[in-house]
């Protein structure tokens, strides 16, 4: 049997077609990735420059984050993009959120010190503690279907404390902020 199987591979033909059937499934499982990678980024990921040092620490001018808003609900600590009409309708902004519906939020400016529901927060990524004001008054309750959301660079920051931001309708969260993922040096989950 193994003589016949050696005769039948000796007389067999090579392929003249096999390295094209090759490039073939080449360009082929290209072409597939390719579309994966466009769908993924068309709807489920979005690449975001950082503009300002309102988020310094955790994010510097000119980071790039991968956002995602696929099945996205806001809850206190996460890092959101949003579209604010009423602030600049040309631009994204990166904010904390802070609190969410139906909590209170207050501020001691004269401490600096952020009470959510009248309990003092830890707040271990801001890059000062928050002296200043705005338009804030306080306390106030967060809407039904809001978020107050403030940047970690509190006193250079433009947010909920201020009235063209106010508190933010979560339909104009654009999605969650997970990683830095430009420059490659600071390549960092964002927490």
């Amino acid at each position: 049997m193994a003589n016949n199987m050696k005769k039948q591979t000796a007389g067999a033909k090579p392929d003249p077609y096999a390295s094209v059937r090759e490039l073939y499934d080449w360009i082929y499982c290209l072409l597939f990735a390719l579309v994966v990678c466009v769908v993924l980024f068309a709807f489920a990921f979005h690449v975001i420059d950082v503009v300002g040092s309102s988020m310094v620490p955790t994010l510097h001018n000119g980071d790039k984050m991968l956002v995602s808003g696929l099945f996205y609900t806001p809850k206190a600590g996460d890092v959101i993009v949003f579209k604010k009409n009423e602030y600049d309708p040309n631009k994204a902004l990166v904010k904390r959120v802070i609190a969410t519906e139906g909590q209170e939020i207050n501020m001691d400016f004269a401490n600096g010190i952020v009470y959510i529901d009248g309990e003092a927060i830890a707040e271990p990524y801001i890059n000062e503690l928050t002296y200043n004001k705005l338009d804030f008054i306080g306390p106030k309750t967060v809407p039904a279907g809001c978020v107050f959301v403030m940047g970690d660079n509190r006193n250079a920051s433009v947010d909920s404390r201020k009235s063209e931001i106010g508190m933010l309708d979560t339909r104009l969260i654009l999605g969650r902020a997970y990683a830095v993922i430009y420059p490659l040096s600071v390549l960092r989950v964002i927490k």
